[in-house]
């Protein structure tokens, strides 16, 4: 019984050793990626582009307003934006666009 499961143990030891690590098995992050609630956007497409009016459109075509919330000033880093129905401090509701 015991070299039954020393056998067992080596074999599984054995498969796990030869296996591949992957670390990368998830899909890459798009450089711009959102919904209803907010998003982020990449800190190399802002700064290619204009990162302020892509979350302007993004949270006008829900109907809202955009409020950005922090910053990571680096490559790989990402500026996080939140879409609120209200602006803050503001009692008007926010101009609807129509696209």
């Amino acid at each position: 019984m015991r070299r039954k499961l020393a056998a067992c143990l080596v074999a599984v030891c054995g498969m796990l050793a030869v296996g591949p690590a992957r670390a990368d098995w998830m899909q890459p992050v798009p450089p711009f990626k959102g919904n209803d609630t907010g998003g982020i956007i990449a800190y190399t497409l802002a700064a290619q582009t204009d990162a302020r009016q892509l979350a302007v459109d993004h949270c006008a075509s829900y109907g809202k307003v955009v409020k950005f919330l922090a910053m990571q000033r680096y490559p790989g880093g990402y500026i996080s934006f939140a879409c609120r129905w209200v602006p803050y401090g503001s009692a008007q509701r926010p101009v609807r666009t129509l696209y």
